[in-house]
């Protein structure tokens, strides 16, 4: 399905596959030999989606541009099913196994591998050649990978990241408060931008 959002529809060329359960909502552009395969989501949230020439983008992975991080993918870039990313760069020949998590900000360097389940923090940057084993976690910028049940260090590195402030304008709350309220706020006001929408 074909959406155009915000006046922009998605592009696709002539030489890609996009299925037919596949939905491209917005500045979506999806490049030469490209794969958009079934349930496939890429939506262009206030910033482009930029598909590199021959990737390949698997079944029910999500992926999408936001204002302050457009999402870019590189050539030959493998994105695997039920993966997760936003407004992220990924550079060329890529491997982002079933289950990866890459977040606002990340930087994903040439011919890097994400294996399963593994997730890439917001604001990380990974230099080419890099690999995130099944599970772990990449975070900061310098970059540090950790087993997920090293929580306290995780907690160490990303805290100065601000995901609160980077990704929603919100201050992290004192305990005993929630983002929830602010960011459902934000959240929904933005996403109701979709109204408009009209199916191409």
């Amino acid at each position: 399905m074909l959406i155009e959002h915000d006046g922009c529809s998605p592009t696709i060329d002539p030489t890609a596959y996009v299925a037919p359960t596949a939905t491209l909502s917005g500045d979506v552009r999806v490049g030469p030999g490209c794969r958009i395969l079934f349930g496939a989501v890429l939506t262009a949230e206030g910033g482009p989606v930029e598909i590199g020439e021959d990737s390949i983008v698997m079944e029910n992975a999500v992926l999408r541009g936001t204002r302050r991080d457009p999402l870019r993918l590189g050539r030959q870039v493998l994105v695997g099913p039920t993966s997760c990313l936003t407004g992220c760069q990924v550079d060329d020949e890529v491997f982002l196994a079933t289950g990866s998590r890459v977040f606002n900000g990340a930087h994903i360097g040439t011919r890097s591998e994400i294996r399963i389940n593994g997730l890439v923090h917001l604001r990380t940057v990974l230099p080419p050649d890099s690999m995130v084993p099944i599970g772990w976690v990449a975070v900061g910028d310098p970059l540090r990978i950790l087993p997920a049940e090293d929580h306290d260090g995780i907690w160490a590195a990303q805290r100065e990241l601000d995901f609160p402030g980077y990704v929603f304008g919100l201050d992290r709350p004192a305990d005993g408060e929630s983002l929830m309220p602010g960011i459902a706020e934000r959240y929904g006001r933005a996403l109701g931008r979709h109204r408009d929408d009209r199916q191409i």
